[in-house]
């Protein structure tokens, strides 16, 4: 697979619109499945973001590499982390839910500690341009307390964890389908682990608006009866 700047600005052209979509199909269908139905169009931001990271290092614009790649890792730092147990929340039953605003806690200090202070040191995150991939390292937080790969286990607990553990089928497929695009970034672009598993993740969000279709093909009582047991009504 090929890693440019094209490949991102496709990307975000395709789950730009896809995204806003499935959330207009998620608020006509069951209002429960909005957040996790927006990742697609946010996922879309992100890969925007590294597509702008991609056209300034071709222009040697260094500055606008440092504000793009800012926005780029809020993504991956804070909005990933936070957001995906977040969403899941509310597609669960309430006895559940306890555990699950535990994992958006955890995910929260995990992605303030890695992602706000770029503020007060901008040297900490470097970017760096390979042939067909971004780089992104340097200096992180957790660095000073504990070892790198301590912090990336943390990370996937709070994305991963909360999808494979869901309730919901087609929530825990997604998790599987994440946590395959894991997998092979582990195995083959370690090196670029942000940029590959972010770009994977992308793609593998797509799922969420055939899901989100699904949904609205099955019977309208499935979901009147689902909205009653688990939570508020839906519409």
């Amino acid at each position: 697979m090929c890693f440019s700047a094209e490949a991102s600005l496709s990307a975000a052209a395709l789950l730009l619109p896809a995204g806003a979509v499935s959330v207009y199909k998620a608020y006509r269908t069951d209002r429960r499945y909005l957040a996790i139905c927006a990742l697609p169009f946010l996922f879309g931001l992100q890969q925007l973001f590294e597509g702008m990271v991609w056209r300034a290092g071709e222009a040697g614009d260094m500055a606008a590499v440092g504000r793009y790649s800012l926005a780029y890792m809020f993504f991956s730092w804070l909005a990933w982390p936070v957001w995906v147990p977040a969403a899941t929340y509310f597609v669960e039953p309430p006895r559940r839910r306890p555990l699950y605003l535990a994992f958006t806690i955890l995910g929260a200090i995990l992605g303030a500690g890695q992602y706000l202070p770029y503020f007060a040191h901008q040297s900490w995150l470097t970017v760096t341009f390979l042939p067909h991939v971004i780089v992104y390292g340097g200096i992180e937080l957790f660095d000073f307390i504990f070892v790198r790969e301590l912090t990336y286990t943390i990370y996937v607990t709070a994305v991963i964890i909360p999808l494979l553990v869901s309730s919901k089928p087609e929530i825990r497929i997604f998790g599987l389908l994440v946590g395959l695009v894991l997998g092979i970034t582990y195995a083959f672009f370690s090196y670029a682990y942000v940029s590959v598993f972010c770009f994977g993740g992308a793609l593998m969000s797509s799922y969420l608006v055939a899901m989100i279709f699904w949904k609205a093909r099955q019977p309208e009582e499935a979901f009147v009866g689902a909205c009653l047991n688990d939570g508020p009504p839906c519409k």
